[in-house]
Order: C-alpha cells, then structure tokens, then sequence
C-alpha cells in the first residue's frame, strides 16, 4: 500500500526544502508569497511536541519518547482507501496509551471508494474514542496518482465523520495542494482549491510544509493552522539548516508543532478537537 512516507518526500523535493518553496506558477499567477525573513522552527511559537506515523515507521518503546522527547502526542495511520487498515495501529495505540501519550488516527484518502465508504472504514479501523483525535489525509497519491481523494470525496468523508462522532476531523493537507496546484511527478492536482464555504475549510487545519516559513491556504486565512508538520523522519527532511530532531525510542516519525501550550494540547485533543474553537 501507498506510504505517505514516500509522497510528503516527494512534496519537499518539488519544494527543494528552500526559503523560497515551490512557486507552482502560471500564467497570471505570481505564486505563493513568503516572508522575506522567515523564521527557524525552533523560533515558531508553538509546541514542538506531536509525531504521526504509520506501520513503516519502527517504535522501539513509547515511554522513551515521552520521558526523554517530551513527545505528548501521537496521531497514526488507521486506515487507506476503502479495504486497508493498518496492520500496527492497535498495538500501537495500546503501547502509546500505557506510556502517557495523546492518541489520534488518520485516515488515507483515494479515489478508489466514496468517501462515506472510506469514512466508514476508518470509523471501522480507527475504534475512536471521545478522546481519540481524527484526521483526513488529503494528498496527492504519488504513487499511483489517478487513485488520488477528490475535493468532493473529501466532503463526504468529513460530513460523515461529523454525523458520526459529533465532531469534525482535522484536515491534513499541504498548502499548494489546497489551493489547487500542480504537484507530483505527473503535475496533478487537486482541481481546484478548497473553498472558504466548503466543509473541509471548517476544519482544523494539519498544515504539511517543510519549509522554514509555512504557508496558509486561503480557506484559513483568519484561522492559521491547528498543527504544522515541519519535519519529515524525525528532522532527516525539513527546513534548510534546521537542527535534526530525532525522537528517543522512535525511528522514521514526523514532527509536528502543536499552535498553542501544553495545557492546550491536552484541552484540545480530548475535549475541543473539532468541537468548538479554543480560546
């Protein structure tokens, strides 16, 4: 099955891990604008704190990451498409439990299936709890690009998520996608961008940009994001000359900055997480 592993890298060698970034420029279209000076992660206020992963990723021991990382939370790979689930999310959850950590689950999207199909199977796979946090992976499928999720499929998922549970899942998602880009290998996308009226703009925002300076898409503006995913495989991919961050007891995770402190993390993943807005 597809790795996201293999198409966020793909996004950060597109974007040549510059300050500049990817322009993805046409005709009329000046690109994305960025800080001239933009900041080092470590400088962006936040709380560096929250990996994903999923089965291509080796966990040696939860309780390292906790004590020695100050990692507090883990959002994982659930499920992909309509008929996959991952193979170590149970074992994974029960391990990141026992060690103290916050437990979230994402789910994959393609085109392969409805959206309310695959909402329901990772419903199925991802055995949510009240405070379990929910995510929809909406990328390009670089591996095989003609089974990549669609702006509609994606509407179904969250309007299905939201019937079911009460809440909204996060949106993960990297900005040129949003915002209708060309990207990949092939130059596809997603054909169109995400709207401010459209459902996937209510909700949080899990931003995927390595550069040094993220970039909102529009449907945020007003809002910034929730969590911004700024390092790939525990920093080996990220901003130019940003210091590897390297997790104790995990090998091949992502990192992620929190938009607030500790006790809001905590507040917002077991009680507001696509709730209601925190303060």
């Amino acid at each position: 099955m597809i790795s996201r592993r293999g198409v966020i890298t793909g996004f950060a060698g597109l974007c040549g891990l510059s300050v500049s970034g990817c322009s993805h420029r046409s005709s009329g279209d000046p690109g994305p604008t960025l800080s001239a000076a933009p900041a080092s992660p470590a400088a962006i206020s936040g709380l560096d704190a929250v990996i994903d992963l999923s089965h291509t990723s080796t966990v040696l021991d939860f309780g390292l990451a906790r004590r020695h990382s100050n990692i507090l939370g883990v959002l994982h790979k659930a499920s992909e498409g309509g008929d996959w689930r991952d193979p170590l999310y149970a074992d994974r959850r029960a391990g990141a439990r026992a060690a103290g950590l916050l437990w979230g689950a994402y789910h994959f999207g393609t085109l392969q299936y409805s959206g309310a199909d695959q909402a329901q199977a990772f419903l199925a796979a991802a055995q949510p709890g009240a405070d379990t946090l929910l995510a929809l992976d909406l990328e390009l499928n670089e591996r095989i690009p003609s089974n990549t999720m669609t702006i509609d499929q994606a509407e179904a998922f969250v309007t299905v998520i939201q019937s079911a549970t009460g809440r909204l899942p996060l949106l993960y998602t990297h900005p040129a996608w949003a915002e209708g880009k060309p990207m990949g290998r092939t130059a596809r996308s997603l054909g169109g961008s995400i709207e401010s009226r459209s459902i996937l703009a209510q909700c949080d925002l899990w931003l995927a940009d390595y550069r040094s300076q993220p970039q909102l898409p529009r449907a945020w503006t007003g809002r910034g994001w929730r969590f911004w995913q700024y390092a790939g495989e525990a920093g080996k991919t990220g901003p130019s000359g940003s210091p590897a961050r390297s997790v104790s007891g995990v090998e091949r995770c992502d990192r992620n900055f929190f938009s607030g402190d500790e006790a809001s993390l905590f507040r917002y993943w077991s009680r507001d997480g696509g709730r209601q807005p925190i303060g």
